[in-house]
């Protein structure tokens, strides 16, 4: 029983975990996809493009920042995603290719700031905390069992040894993958990046 609440718990750490990597992966392409819009517009959209390689810039080093000694978090959206949404909407198109692709790159807008509203909300989303203390209480209770009648011997405290780390690793996983922009198994930062240098090309 212990052994499976502790498998549900890492699956649904995993499954955090694959979705705030996936909204990632679709937040960059969208970047990407919004910054070709602007350049296809024309130059009267330079001063957006100009903003958006800025907010990008941004948000990598407030969540990946280069100095190891603060941890990367996933903090509410900034205001340059709303001021981008301003200076979109302002533009003053002057043909209906220019109107479509205003209007395509003001839904692209809009639709990364839901994504990022998405990933904050889903980044504070956690363990819970009285259920894996409890499971903690519990399995410790059961090696405690285990080891009152077991012989002592190197093969029995070898295999309590090896039990315990499995169980500790399992622990240490589900609470890792549940803060998936700092701690040891943090998402990488590649697609942001990929994106970024696409961005003004």
């Amino acid at each position: 029983m212990a052994a499976l609440v502790l498998g549900l718990l890492v699956s649904s750490a995993k499954s955090n975990y694959d979705t705030q990597s996936t909204q990632l992966t679709e937040a960059s392409a969208k970047i990407a996809f919004l910054d070709r819009l602007l350049a296809h517009y024309g130059p009267e959209a330079k001063e957006s493009r100009t903003l958006l390689r800025e907010v990008v810039i941004q948000n990598l080093e407030r969540i990946w920042p280069k100095e190891r000694k603060r941890n990367g978090a996933l903090e509410r959206p900034s205001a340059g995603a709303e001021d981008l949404l301003e200076h979109i909407n302002q533009l003053k198109p002057k043909d209906d290719a220019q109107r479509s692709l205003q209007a395509q790159a003001l839904n692209l807008v809009m639709s990364l700031g839901q994504t990022r509203w998405l990933m904050y909300t889903q980044g504070t989303n956690s363990a819970s905390r009285p259920l894996v203390i409890g499971l903690i209480f519990w399995i410790s209770m059961i090696f405690v069992s285990f080891g009152l009648f077991a012989p002592r011997n190197a093969t029995v405290i070898a295999a309590y040894f090896v039990a315990a780390l499995s169980v500790s690793g399992a622990i240490l996983m589900i609470l890792e993958m549940y803060t998936p922009y700092s701690g040891l198994i943090e998402l990488s930062s590649a697609p942001l990046r990929a994106a970024l240098e696409q961005l003004g090309n």
